[in-house]
């Protein structure tokens, strides 16, 4: 859901009530929870038309929907159809079989701090199991409290699961059943494996990334090389059409653009002037020059938030990703 999208749902359960609105926040994830609590959070100045339009889109979006009968088979075309077979089945293995892992899915609520502590001491294996049932971003910052030397064996076991058997899930869900509600549902998960580790190590930057793909290089030259071409870098914008950078660029700050934009190549640098009226193009190029220099951790910063919105439209489905991974697309 765009940032207009998010605006506009936001309305309509600021308009519904407090105990509507709590009744609809109980089917949302944690990330859709907080991108409306902020939005919630920060609404000021609505006017009554935008009210109006929140209200009537959502009245016509439901009068569209006239057969919800064959819901699982309604999802399961729908998803396949926008994402594709592959990244479709791992999402309607989640949304199909229910929520079986209660323990794995309450940690998604927590701090990565307090699921880096809670997780410390557990053997590498173990935090591997746990860190593909998350989102690769918040791995990511989970793995970023953990000492190089787990952290870099934990990656290596991701990249090289091939599936969560039920026993292991028992396992884990042994161990967060002290502190975490856990359930008896069990049911093998396909998950893991060279996709979720560049996933994972997308979201990590400079020294960590490079320590992590040395480390795995070092037990499996092969395995290193095929995770290295699953990552989708900053420097992959490149290989993005125009209309999909036309979209990011709506997506994203004038501000954090200029950051995330400082220390590229020329060709990213043009790729986006071109893509943007003559106008704002030279308003960027004159930020650019009057920014200065900015700290590599700055840039690296802004340069993980823009890849989040990449990550999100593709997955949407309004941008194509083709890039070092990708197998392109055919006409």
């Amino acid at each position: 859901m765009n940032e207009e999208g998010v605006r506009k749902a936001a309305i309509l359960l600021m308009t519904l009530g407090e105990e509507a609105a709590v009744e609809v926040f109980k089917y949302l994830g944690p990330k859709e929870v907080q991108r409306l609590g902020f939005a919630m959070a920060n609404m000021e100045n609505v006017q009554r038309e935008e009210v109006n339009t929140a209200l009537d889109d959502f009245v016509t979006s439901t009068e569209s929907r006239a057969n919800l009968g064959a819901a699982d088979e309604y999802i399961r075309s729908v998803l396949t159809k926008a994402l594709g077979s592959d990244k479709a089945a791992n999402l309607l293995d989640r949304i199909l079989q229910g929520n079986d892992n209660n323990g794995i899915e309450s940690l998604k609520w927590m701090d990565s701090v307090a699921v880096a502590e809670l997780i410390r001491n557990e053997h590498p294996q173990i935090v591997a199991t746990i860190l593909v049932h998350l989102e690769p971003d918040q791995s990511s910052e989970i793995l970023a409290h953990f000492v190089e030397r787990t952290r870099n064996d934990v990656l290596l076991r991701i990249a090289t699961l091939e599936g969560v058997q039920p026993a292991a899930l028992r396992e884990l869900n042994d161990v967060l059943t002290q502190l975490l509600s856990g359930s008896d549902k069990i049911k093998k998960s396909a998950m893991g494996g060279v996709h979720m580790a560049a996933e994972i190590l997308n979201f990590m930057g400079g020294v960590t990334e490079a320590s992590a793909i040395s480390s795995i290089r070092d037990y499996d030259p092969e395995l290193a090389q095929k995770i290295q071409d699953k990552m989708f870098t900053f420097d992959n914008l490149l290989d993005i059409d125009d209309r999909g950078i036309q979209m990011l660029l709506r997506e994203i700050q004038s501000d954090s653009l200029i950051v995330a934009l400082k220390g590229t190549s020329q060709a990213l640098k043009d790729k986006v002037f071109k893509n943007m009226s003559q106008r704002a193009a030279e308003m960027l190029r004159d930020d650019l020059e009057a920014k200065g220099p900015v700290k590599l951790s700055e840039v690296e910063a802004e340069q993980k938030e823009i890849l989040k919105i990449v990550r999100r439209l593709a997955d949407e489905g309004q941008i194509v990703l083709s890039g070092k991974g990708d197998e392109g697309l055919v006409e």
